[in-house]
């Protein structure tokens, strides 16, 4: 899209924008954009890549309205979200980390060593898992059970194979994995899913301010919540981190760190079902190299 076109859009749904437009076409699902007001605010544009993502986008919304009662940290405010433009202000904060779209080159908005990030993230997941089933069922939003979640990555590991293949090492790995009783939690909790220092935002203390992009939230293993930590901070911060959610009274079991663990090397096969089902020969070719084929 043009710059006249952005502006015509959000001129449409009542948003008018200067032309101080930058975007990032990263985004799987979105076209990713900020954006200045006439009155100087800034706002973050997401722009549906596909017609078909209403569904996504209204449950997305469900999923907002139900974490921003429960979290001492900002999330984003959509003031406007249709089928053709999601809009809301600037949140406060940086993530903790920021890259490049076009270098890949990482940059940290914040002191990776400091010692008040890990407890601050620890009482965001404590206030995140709290989140009663109650009230995600009236919302309406997903809740899978272990046994549930086991089935869907066996199925995806199947897919896989067949359509792009994947090594001997990490099939075998997988396997081993989803038929390891010990390592799967017996209670589901209200997770984000897709949490990584990329999607969390940092205050001047470098501690938890905010958290963007919910749109795989749902009632699940709080092991995914852990493992984008590890992926990032190595493998003593996410020890850490579990010490801290258990000293505030999270729920955890014995093999929450090796849950964890697996959870991270399973990014590779949750990427290459993400190829298969876009068909996107970018996708499958990064896959590839993820899956070892």
């Amino acid at each position: 899209m043009t710059r006249e076109e952005i502006q015509n859009l959000t001129e449409k749904h009542g948003l008018v924008i200067t032309d101080d437009i930058t975007f990032n076409d990263m985004g799987i699902d979105f076209r990713v954009g900020m954006v200045t007001d006439i009155n100087g605010q800034k706002w973050i544009l997401r722009i549906p890549r596909r017609e078909d993502m209403s569904v996504q986008i209204e449950e997305e919304k469900h999923i907002l309205d139900l974490v921003k009662k429960h979290l001492s940290v900002e999330v984003p405010d959509w003031r406007i979200a249709n089928h053709e433009l999601i809009a809301y202000p600037l949140l406060t904060d940086k993530p903790a980390l920021t890259f490049d779209a076009n270098t890949y080159e990482v940059t940290w908005n914040m002191d990776k060593e400091s010692p008040n990030y890990v407890p601050s993230l620890a009482k965001v997941l404590l206030e995140l898992h709290g989140i009663s089933e109650s009230e995600v069922k009236e919302k309406e939003l997903k809740i899978k059970s272990s046994s549930e979640i086991r089935k869907e990555i066996e199925d995806q590991l199947k897919l896989v194979k067949a359509e792009i293949g994947i090594s001997n090492e990490l099939e075998t790995r997988y396997k081993n994995w989803l038929d390891n009783e010990r390592l799967w939690p017996a209670f589901s909790k209200f997770i984000h899913a897709d949490l990584y220092a990329g999607h969390i935002l940092t205050n001047e203390k470098n501690e938890v301010s905010g958290i963007i992009d919910w749109t795989t939230a749902h009632m699940g293993d709080i092991a995914m919540d852990f493992s984008g930590h590890l992926k990032v901070f190595g493998e003593e911060s996410l020890k850490l981190l579990i010490e801290e959610y258990k000293k505030l009274g999270g729920q955890t079991w014995e093999h929450l760190y090796e849950q964890s663990v697996e959870r991270a090397a399973a990014t590779a096969l949750a990427y290459g079902f993400f190829a298969v089902e876009t068909k996107n020969d970018f996708h499958i070719k990064g896959a590839k190299e993820m899956l070892g084929v």
